[in-house]
């Protein structure tokens, strides 16, 4: 859905949203949901799935990245299944430019709508999966000392 709410958040540019890319533009596809109308459930829903959180986890450590440059082991329709839920639950901005898709994390939409959200489940994650020490770091706020 385009972002038509006079109170929304206009579309960041690629550099705020930590992208490389020169001018800004319009969302690729129309169903990317305006920032007011990013339910809970659907972001949780969307990051149950492991493939999904390794492209969260890659967008919040590197920023704006080329759809095709993020290997998957699925066939290309089963990754453009995945991005496709990624974006219409608002964890991704997609834009065009020419015939490549780039991606980015909607980082700023969401710590508006869910304050720390994004940190606590990619934190959770990793933690999860064993590799919280080598993480990335995904913010420089301090960290609670580890307990004896």
């Amino acid at each position: 859905m385009p972002r038509t709410d006079p109170g929304a958040t206009p579309p960041q540019s690629p550099q705020a949203a930590g992208g490389t890319s020169g001018a800004a533009s319009a969302p690729a596809d129309p169903d990317q949901p305006e920032t007011a109308r990013i339910r809970l459930g659907d972001l949780l829903q969307a990051f149950s799935d492991p493939l999904r959180r390794r492209v969260v986890h890659r967008l919040a450590a590197e920023g704006e990245v080329g759809c095709g440059e993020i290997e998957l082991p699925v066939s290309r329709a089963t990754g453009s299944y995945h991005f496709r839920i990624l974006r219409t639950a608002g964890w991704t901005h997609t834009r065009r430019a020419g015939r490549e898709r780039y991606v980015s994390l909607r980082r700023a939409d969401l710590e508006a709508r869910f304050p720390g959200l994004v940190e606590a489940l990619l934190r959770a994650d990793a933690a999860e999966r064993g590799t919280a020490a080598d993480a990335p770091p995904h913010d420089t706020r301090p960290q609670d000392p580890p307990r004896p």
